[in-house]
């Protein structure tokens, strides 16, 4: 790629970034089947701490920038950084974002999902449809020689063409040796731009999608970003690196 801030990584660091992609994958996985009514989510952040622990790995986001706890679980409205709470509980019908982060000898992975809370109104489930969707499609353009652009337009266009929108504050990016890094990875763009993709380079793609406008506020706790209208959002995420025989997800049990 053309900036030389942008860090392409080697066989070997790929596959420390692996390893640290399936512990993220294995615990959102026991975490997804935790999620009931009833469960605080800070049970679920103390869960996530020890499947972390027991996979001889570290979390990546506890601390870092000062954020206190091991898991961002947003709720409904929330979009994305919500801090577990003992006082927060789930109720059946609401929607919860699972963003996490492991280190496996200095390497990152990041990865994220929406998981429904029992049932869930339909206009949920196709929210969650359309941003699974979306994620796909934006890893499909992770490819030899396409642009960052063409990234972005695939999560654009799969949003949109549904009448729901993407989260411009917030963005995809690199990642590596630190959590984040050069490229950002916007869930917007025009198809052609940006920099070429070279193989190495390793992104995290993470559409935020919401019901309605793309606008956010963060709550005074400084952390917690809520759709400024008050419409439900959902959240999902890989790392991805671009090979020479197509996008690979290192983010996958």
């Amino acid at each position: 790629m053309a900036s030389a801030t942008v860090e392409l990584k080697g066989p070997g660091e790929i596959g420390w970034m692996r390893e640290a992609g399936r512990v993220v994958a294995e615990t959102l996985n026991v975490l997804e089947t935790a999620v009931r009514a009833g469960v605080s989510t800070l049970e679920l952040d103390r869960l996530a701490g020890a499947e972390i622990s027991r996979r001889k790995a570290k979390p990546a986001f506890l601390g870092y920038r000062g954020f206190p706890a091991t898991l961002c679980v947003s709720v409904n409205e929330e979009v994305v950084h919500g801090i577990p709470s003992p006082k927060r509980m789930l109720r059946e019908g609401d929607l919860v974002s699972l963003d996490l982060g492991a280190v496996v000898k200095g390497f990152y992975a990041d990865a994220a999902l929406t998981v429904a809370v029992g049932k869930v109104s339909p206009e949920a489930e196709r929210l969650m449809e359309v941003a699974r969707r979306s994620l796909a499609a934006g890893i499909r353009e992770a490819r030899v020689d396409r642009r960052l652009g063409d990234v972005s337009r695939a999560v654009q266009e799969t949003v949109e063409g549904q009448g729901m929108s993407v989260v411009r504050e917030f963005v995809g990016h690199g990642i590596g040796r630190a959590l984040h890094e050069d490229p950002a990875v916007p869930n917007y763009g025009r198809a052609g731009t940006g920099p070429r993709l070279s193989p190495g380079l390793v992104i995290a793609i993470e559409p935020m999608v919401t019901l309605g406008g793309p606008e956010v506020r963060v709550l005074a706790d400084g952390w917690t970003a809520v759709t400024a209208d008050g419409t439900w959002a959902a959240h999902f995420e890989h790392t991805v690196a671009v090979a020479e025989d197509g996008p690979q997800i290192l983010t996958q049990a």
